[in-house]
């Protein structure tokens, strides 16, 4: 019976030791002082290239851009700080006025559907924290991104203006009726459901280009659409995976 009290006890302790674990060897907690120390520049970037590795190499995405964008932007610098310590897990995460910034492997899964390169020019419908704006200006010539939230469109361009994303434009506009004045754009990612792909958006895209959007379907979720346009104007689309976004909202707010 000792033997077997000593196996349990020697059990919980190794529990207990392995819950803390990562905290202790990570430096996120001290046991001794109670406080939570920052996490530095070092931490942040081998948990980005963990993310990388981990949830979004792993799970299909193989585009050397998208991934070497997603290792590059810190997504911890566009989560509120109270959510920092779980911005690269592979989770969305609220970003106030019942937005949220998309969880890692979705936005690359949606970028590399994107196909987009240093030639491009792109529109982003929904704006949010501005994180896969910077994913995307990673990668294309120019980035025009729409925020009808006030407040989160400022925000946004205040960040990536500090970080040095200097060819993405920010407007404080209605989302669905596009940039019309930026237009054609060689593709369009809409990063909030619809409820139908917005004809004014069908119309910006130019031919031979390409949009990816979350649209609303009959059973009250969102498929995930590549929607093409050809040379001659005509309209495909492809149902891919089903997702979860805010909703797209289809109401002008502000002007520029």
């Amino acid at each position: 019976m000792k033997i077997i009290a000593l196996i349990v006890i020697v059990i919980i302790i190794s529990c207990v030791y392995y819950s803390f674990r990562p905290f202790i060897i990570n430096g996120d907690i001290s046991i001794v002082n109670g406080k939570k120390a920052k996490p530095t520049e070092e931490d942040s970037a081998l948990q980005r290239k963990m993310m990388v590795e981990q949830q979004i190499a792993a799970r299909g995405v193989k585009n050397r851009k998208v991934l070497d964008a997603m290792n590059s932007v810190p997504r911890h610098l566009f989560v509120p700080v109270g959510y920092r310590e779980g911005s690269y897990f592979d989770q969305p995460l609220p970003i106030g006025l019942g937005q949220t910034i998309s969880q890692p492997y979705i936005v690359a899964l949606m970028t590399e559907m994107l196909d987009v390169d240093k030639d491009d020019i792109v529109l982003e419908v929904g704006t949010g924290s501005g994180y896969q704006a910077a994913v995307l200006s990673s990668i294309v010539k120019e980035l025009y991104t729409i925020e009808i939230v006030e407040e989160l469109g400022f925000q946004a361009s205040r960040l990536l203006k500090n970080l040095g994303y200097d060819n993405v434009k920010v407007r404080i506009s209605d989302g669905g009726l596009g940039w019309p004045e930026k237009a054609p754009f060689d593709a369009i990612m809409v990063t909030a459901a619809a409820p139908k792909i917005p004809g004014p958006l069908i119309k910006q895209l130019k031919p031979g280009g390409r949009m990816v959007i979350p649209v609303d379907n009959n059973f009250y979720s969102q498929d995930l659409l590549i929607v093409e346009k050809d040379f001659a104007g005509n309209i495909k689309t492809k149902k891919t995976i089903p997702v979860r976004f805010v909703p797209l909202v289809e109401e002008e707010k502000i002007a520029e």
